[in-house]
């Protein structure tokens, strides 16, 4: 992680100001993260009468989505909301950005406007950051994922489902498969794995779907998905990006999944107990079956919920409490 980004993300107590990347940042905060997490994880349960804490009562968050989401909006905004915050979710089609006014003026204005929290998710790689070097030393900036670069909260809340389900990282063998190039679900994971100790991570797809650099990170790279998933306990499959890449790069549909789609036949490959994950949004018959998706290892709507108590943690702790 550049040095001005850890600058950026960490006060001079080392205490988490800004949630911009996984990449560099210390194993204590990540843990601290989970473990607040933890307990808010009661605060979420659906038998709870009140499920409402005062931490961030009278502040504001302000969503600022430049990309569609479902899961990551949503959970963002109710968790916020659980914390008993003022919520704003900035309708981007309709602001002062869609007639020319720059995204740095934009922010400017909503400051004035008394935000205390900004949830940014940009096409752009990189916007989060910009945004987070211009504001004041008390407004925070949570990444929802920028470019193909990061997304900080969803490897955090597929961490803590690790964890949830599988404990101790040191032993877990982490199979991840399918579009990892433009992933930055991938790649937050993989920093986060590894900061947390995990020795066997695997990425496994088409060449043309693998960066070129990620030997240097300590992750080993399968182009065949019975050897990679053979005997891992985590088994998490991505969508293809189509987005994101040129017509023809990787075969579509049924040819991909015929490839790459993750089967009942190749989980019988993986450990007995191993769980499935998916970020979402999933694509059935493409990257998952609906017998994976829907199977007694699927672990993939555990993944919401525990998202909207990781988001609760981090908000908690930019904000100082």
């Amino acid at each position: 992680m550049p040095n001005h980004v850890g600058e950026l993300q960490l006060n001079s107590n080392q205490q988490l100001r800004h949630l911009l990347t996984l990449e560099g940042l210390p194993q204590e905060t990540l843990l601290q993260i989970l473990d607040t997490a933890k307990q808010f994880v009661s605060v979420t349960n659906p038998d709870r009468e009140v499920k409402k804490v005062p931490l961030l009562r009278g502040k504001s968050v302000f969503n600022l989505f430049f990309e569609n989401s479902t899961r990551t909006r949503t959970t963002f905004e109710i968790a916020a909301k659980r914390l008993s915050a003022d919520v704003i979710n900035l309708d981007i089609q309709t602001s002062s950005t869609s007639k020319g006014e720059s995204l740095l003026d934009t922010v400017d204005n909503l400051v004035a406007m008394q935000a205390d929290i900004f949830v940014v998710r940009h096409k752009t790689t990189g916007a989060p950051i910009e945004i987070a070097k211009h504001l004041p030393s008390h407004v925070h900036v949570i990444n929802a994922g920028d470019g193909t670069n990061q997304h900080p909260t969803q490897g955090l809340l597929d961490l803590f489902t690790m964890r949830h389900f599988k404990q101790d990282f040191s032993k877990l063998k982490v199979a991840i498969i399918g579009d990892i190039i433009h992933s930055r679900v991938a790649k937050s994971n993989i920093y986060g794995l590894s900061t947390l100790g995990c020795k066997d991570i695997r990425v496994i797809g088409p060449e043309s779907l693998l960066p070129s650099d990620l030997d240097l990170q300590g992750v080993r790279v399968f182009h065949n998905i019975a050897k990679g998933i053979e005997g891992a306990d985590v088994v998490m499959t991505l969508r293809i990006q189509k987005e994101r890449m040129e017509q023809g790069q990787v075969p579509e549909g049924e040819e991909y999944f015929r490839e790459w789609g993750l089967t009942p036949e190749r989980m019988a490959l993986a450990d007995k107990k191993a769980i499935v994950m998916h970020p979402g949004p999933m694509n059935r018959g493409t990257e998952i079956a609906s017998e994976v998706a829907d199977g007694p290892q699927s672990v993939i709507l555990k993944q919401v919920t525990f998202g909207i108590a990781v988001r609760m943690a981090v908000m908690s702790i930019v904000a100082g409490n």
